[in-house]
């Protein structure tokens, strides 16, 4: 049975808001689909697995941000051939805007991204909070939560995951959320957001499977399933 890498990128930097929470959830649903997994922490000076098969980072303060900045630099070369390659990652909140070109903070400095997203990101006085709504073409209604004070804009508007249903999302100005590129995602939605997103959490295990999930033969994914579409349900009745 193949063993899958799962790699969280700066646990103990960037994770002030339970993303690791995404970790759990793909970890476990691959364990109940069959699959094995080991769980790979890259923190600062460590190496990004070659073999990585999903890497997941999550939410920081500024200073979280500046910390890691220069390490995350140093990872760019393996990181972008990961990316090129189809290697799906999920980045939240701080480390989505650290994969764009840069964040300028509130003070004027600019931290430099990697670049993988053809994004940038600006602070601004005010913040952006709430229970979120995303349509997508692919995942359907998209459900999470944000706060952030960042505006991310994205170099073309087809590079986005999804449209907010009111001035939320990357910059509370174009009804953007997210950004793509390949099987990379970047996206200001906590929750962890993909507790409450079936299709979104099995998109990214057929990405690192290279099979279809099935989740009708399992009773465990069946009832975990019925429980995220109630979640999902109550979450976009906020909404309302």
């Amino acid at each position: 049975m193949k063993n899958f890498k799962i790699v969280h990128l700066y646990p103990k930097e960037m994770n002030i808001y339970g993303d690791n929470g995404n970790v759990q959830i793909v970890r476990k649903r691959l364990e109940w689909l069959g699959f094995k997994t080991t769980l790979v922490n890259v923190g600062v000076g460590e190496k990004l697995p070659i073999d990585s098969a999903f890497v997941l980072g999550g939410g920081g303060q500024d200073a979280g941000q500046s910390d890691i900045a220069t390490d995350l630099l140093a990872k760019q070369k393996s990181i972008k051939q990961l990316a090129d390659n189809g290697v799906p990652m999920l980045m939240v909140c701080g480390l989505y805007q650290l994969f764009g070109h840069y964040f300028k903070t509130a003070s004027g400095n600019k931290i430099p991204g990697i670049g993988v997203l053809d994004a940038h990101t600006v602070a601004s006085p005010g913040r952006i909070i709430g229970n979120i709504v995303v349509q997508t073409d692919s995942w359907g209604d998209v459900i999470g939560y944000e706060n952030h004070s960042g505006r991310t804009y994205l170099a073309k508007d087809n590079l986005k995951i999804g449209t907010t249903k009111n001035l939320q999302g990357n910059n509370g100005e174009d009804l953007s959320e997210g950004c793509r590129y390949n099987n990379v995602f970047g996206t200001y939605l906590h929750g962890p957001v993909l507790a409450k997103n079936i299709l979104l959490v099995d998109y990214f295990i057929e990405q690192i499977t290279g099979q279809k999930v099935e989740s009708s033969g399992s009773a465990k994914l069946k009832n975990v399933d019925n429980l995220a579409y109630k979640a999902s349900s109550v979450a976009k009745n906020l909404q309302r």
